[in-house]
C-alpha cells in the first residue's frame, strides 16, 4: 500500500458548503472514556497527521467523571481534547459539531429549546477556542409522525446570519425533516445511525441526500447494532469476514469500505481510541470492493 493510500486522501473528498474534507474522517466521542489522556490526545494529533481534516464533536460528548466513566475524576470533554491536541487548529480542518437535545440525567432526552441551542452554540465555541464553528448538525430525538424540526433549525440559522456559524446540518432525522428546513436554510450534511446491517431504512434518505448534494455521515457505521465501543469480530457475519479474508483486511475495515461505496457523498467518522485501530481505520478508505463483493455484502 503506497503512503498516499495510509492517508485520508484515499479515501476521497466532499465539500460541506465551502469547506472540502476528506470522507475518512474521525469520531471523538469514544475518546472521553479513555483512563489515557495522554494517549487521547496523541490519537487526535495523528489523526491529523494521517490527513483526516474532518471531526465530530458535541460538548455533550463526556465521561461521567473519572477514568471510564467510574470514581470520582473530573468529566472528561471530547471538545476540551481536540482544543489541547489541535489548537491552533490547521487551516483545513473542519470540526462538526452538535446541538439538540438535553442529555442531564433529569431531563435526558428532552428537545432544547431555541434560547438553549445558543447557549449551547456557545459552549461549544468555549470549549473548542473558536470564534465560529465550523457545521453545527441539528440533532433531534426522533419521535413517529409529525415532529417538526423548523422552530429550532430557524434558530441555529440565525447564529449562522450571526457569523457563530459556517454551516448547518441536521441529525437523527428523516427526509420530511429535510423537505421542512428546505427554504430556512442550507443543509450542508445529514449524520445518522447507519450500517451495513443497520437502520437500513436510511437507504432512502441516504439516495436523497445524494440527488441534492448533501454529504450522508453515517455513525456506528463499524459494529452496527452492536456499536463501535464493544463489537468485535465475533458480531460480524459470514459474508464480512469472506470479503475481508479476500482483502486481507479487518472486517471493521470492509464495513468501513462498504460505508463508502454507498456513494461519492458518503462520509466515515469511525471513532477509537487505540493508534492502531485509528491507522487501520484511515487504510480503509483505500480498499476497492467488486461489484460482486458489494452484492454478497448487500
Amino acid at each position: 500500500m503506497s503512503v498516499e493510500e495510509n492517508t485520508a486522501a484515499a479515501a476521497g473528498s466532499w465539500t460541506l458548503g465551502d469547506r472540502t474534507v476528506h470522507r475518512m474522517g474521525f469520531g471523538s466521542m469514544r475518546l472521553t472514556v479513555d483512563p489515557d489522556r495522554a494517549r487521547a490526545i496523541r490519537v487526535l494529533r495523528r489523526a491529523v497527521e494521517l490527513g483526516v481534516n474532518h471531526i465530530d464533536t458535541a460538548a455533550f460528548y463526556v465521561s461521567p467523571g473519572g477514568p471510564l466513566g467510574v470514581g470520582t475524576g473530573s468529566p472528561r470533554y471530547a471538545t476540551d481534547l481536540i482544543r489541547e491536541a489541535l489548537a491552533p487548529y490547521p487551516d483545513d480542518l473542519v470540526i462538526t459539531t452538535k446541538v439538540g437535545p438535553s442529555f442531564d440525567a433529569a431531563t435526558r432526552h428532552r428537545e432544547l429549546t431555541p434560547a438553549e441551542l445558543r447557549r449551547e452554540v456557545q459552549e461549544n465555541l468555549r470549549r473548542l477556542g473558536r470564534d465560529h464553528l465550523d457545521v453545527v448538525n441539528l440533532r433531534i430525538v426522533r419521535r413517529p409522525g409529525r415532529d417538526s424540526v423548523a422552530q429550532r433549525f430557524a434558530a441555529l440559522a440565525d447564529l449562522r446570519d450571526a457569523g457563530l456559524i459556517r454551516h448547518l446540518g441536521l441529525s437523527n432525522v428523516r427526509v420530511d425533516h429535510l423537505d421542512e428546513v428546505r427554504d430556512i436554510a442550507p443543509v450542508v450534511c445529514v449524520q445518522n445511525a447507519y450500517a451495513l446491517d443497520t437502520n437500513r431504512w436510511a437507504d432512502e434518505l441516504l439516495r436523497v441526500c445524494g440527488e441534492r448534494g448533501i454529504a450522508f455521515v453515517p455513525f456506528f457505521a463499524i459494529a452496527g447494532q452492536g456499536r463501535e465501543a464493544g463489537a468485535g469480530d465475533e458480531h460480524q457475519d459470514d459474508a464480512v469476514r469472506a470479503v475481508a479474508d479476500a482483502h486481507g483486511v479487518s472486517t471493521h475495515q470492509i464495513r468501513l469500505a462498504w460505508t463508502l461505496h454507498q456513494g461519492p457523498h458518503v462520509l466515515a467518522i469511525p471513532g477509537t481510541g487505540d493508534p492502531e485501530h485509528l491507522a487501520q481505520n484511515v487504510a480503509a478508505g483505500a480498499l476497492r470492493l467488486t461489484a460482486r463483493e458489494l452484492a454478497r455484502l448487500g
